[in-house]
């Protein structure tokens, strides 16, 4: 992805930056200030499946291994998940902590809220961002992102 103004990668990090942002700008609105965005995708994973080795919450999450386990440790350092040992010395198991769920009300309704304006921002445009979205991640797992790079003639130029 090209870093210059018209590149897909900034253009796809300044959509997720003025989505997460406002998200944030209302979780706070609702008291809910130590609360981030990149907090619901572990705790709907915990909810749905229970406990979680951190590398079985960045499958359900759909995010690599490292994204999960920072987040994760953000989320301990904030008193919403519990680490306990796992199977082996290099496991870890990621729980809701009770604070968290005392937060559960809340965090809910925002869903229900982020979801019914995720909803109407997509009644706006002229196709499904989340069809699109889709798309592009089934494209790339047909051919990575990488080997569309070094298919380019530039990149056969530099390799």
């Amino acid at each position: 992805m090209t870093s210059g103004p018209d590149g897909l990668g900034t253009r796809l990090r300044h959509v997720l930056e003025l989505l997460d942002g406002d998200v944030a700008t209302f979780l706070a609105d609702i008291g809910l200030d130590g609360y981030r965005p990149r907090y619901s995708p572990v705790v709907r994973a915990l909810l749905a499946k229970g406990p979680l080795a951190i590398r079985d919450l960045a499958a359900e999450m759909r995010v690599t291994h490292s994204a999960a386990s920072q987040t994760v440790a953000q989320m301990h350092r904030a008193g919403l998940v519990a680490l306990e040992p796992g199977a082996d010395a290099r496991q870890r198991i990621v729980s809701l902590t009770e604070q968290a769920r005392g937060l559960l009300p809340l965090v809910e309704a925002e869903w229900a809220a982020t979801t019914e304006a995720s909803e109407a921002l997509e009644a706006e445009l002229p196709y499904s961002l989340r069809a699109v979205l889709d798309a592009i991640v089934e494209a790339l797992d047909r051919k990575p992102f990488r080997q569309r790079i070094g298919e380019t003639e530039a990149a056969r130029e530099l390799l």
